[in-house]
């Protein structure tokens, strides 16, 4: 099925309207994935006025071939999971700005958001689920293929690739663990490691070594991904000799890290080495009235049904921290 996740896929939908500038919100929710979605969902169930700020509709599940771990279906594609979550939350109705970047907060009593357009949104209380950003590999092929061969999630869909010859790029632990997922169902696995050795750590790699069906291919680094209606083969170089190979797979699993889309909060709230915000387990953050949720935070295992219920916990604190002011 093929809907529309591009900006502006809620004008037509009159239970959405504009934010407004001079209204100051309850609780303003920022993240468009599970998270900020199930946020909404709860704010608004709880009476509260409510504003969501959406950059990119359904965030990695968008990305996702398929989902057979989140609860209620035994498979779903992933485009068509974020339809049901923005139904869900239609049938409430919110103001809402979606595909406009926000470029600072304010976290005075008033939490004020500023859009890099000019215009700033006022609330009391907000919640910030970005979520996290896969590295891309900035290759040809690799946004043609997405969702037809090229994944970033091992654990949302390794069971997809059964059988099958698959390509993973990167030796750290993610890229580590992804192989590990995949040896287990697919008929080959191989390993594109831009570095000389594996950098995952020594427990992971002893145990990808006990599966004879992968090899590593250290030194070396992906130039393109090809096919025609889905991935059929991945062009590898050797950093040394410069020589391309042409890799036979189905599909190739980019592993080379996730960045937390915190930014806009640098230097307000605290932040973990790995740039997450760290939270508490009421989704509490370290500035009053400001709540986290969802794989921006330091909360462990970014999962859909996680970052889901993750996003209600924000919500009801948030509701709570509004309501008794």
């Amino acid at each position: 099925m093929d809907f529309n996740l591009s900006a502006g896929m809620f004008d037509s939908e009159l239970n959405f309207n504009p934010l407004v500038s001079d209204k100051t919100y309850d609780v303003m929710i920022l993240g468009g994935g599970p998270a900020g979605l199930t946020a909404a969902v709860y704010c608004i169930r709880k009476g509260v006025s409510t504003g969501l700020i959406v950059k990119e509709i359904g965030g990695q599940v968008a990305l996702t071939a398929g989902v057979e771990n989140y609860m209620g279906y035994r498979y779903i594609n992933g485009v068509e999971l974020v339809q049901k979550f923005k139904e869900q939350v239609f049938q409430f109705g919110i103001d809402y700005d979606e595909g406009t970047a926000v470029q600072s907060i304010d976290a005075g009593d008033i939490k004020k958001v500023h859009f890099e357009d000019g215009r700033v949104f006022s609330a009391k209380a907000l919640i910030i689920a970005t979520g996290k950003s896969w590295r891309k590999l900035g290759v040809p092929g690799e946004e043609e293929f997405r969702g037809r061969g090229v994944a970033y999630c091992s654990t949302c869909d390794a069971p997809f690739f059964s059988g099958k010859n698959v390509v993973v790029v990167g030796g750290g632990n993610s890229g580590v663990e992804a192989a590990i997922d995949l040896a287990r169902v697919a008929e080959g696995v191989t390993m594109v490691q831009f570095l000389e050795k594996l950098t995952g750590d020594t427990i992971l790699i002893d145990k990808l070594s006990a599966f004879k069906n992968v090899r590593v291919i250290y030194e070396s680094e992906v130039t393109s991904i090809d096919g025609r209606d889905s991935v059929e083969s991945v062009s590898v170089k050797n950093r040394k000799t410069g020589v391309v190979d042409q890799i036979a797979a189905q599909g190739i699993f980019v592993e080379i890290g996730l960045i937390p889309n915190s930014g806009i909060v640098k230097g307000l709230l605290q932040l973990n080495q790995a740039g997450e915000i760290m939270v508490d387990c009421s989704c509490r953050t370290s500035v009053p009235g400001i709540f986290a949720a969802g794989d921006v935070t330091d909360v462990p295992f970014k999962q859909i049904i996680v970052a889901g219920g993750e996003g209600a916990k924000a919500a009801l604190t948030a509701c709570n921290y509004v309501l008794n002011r």
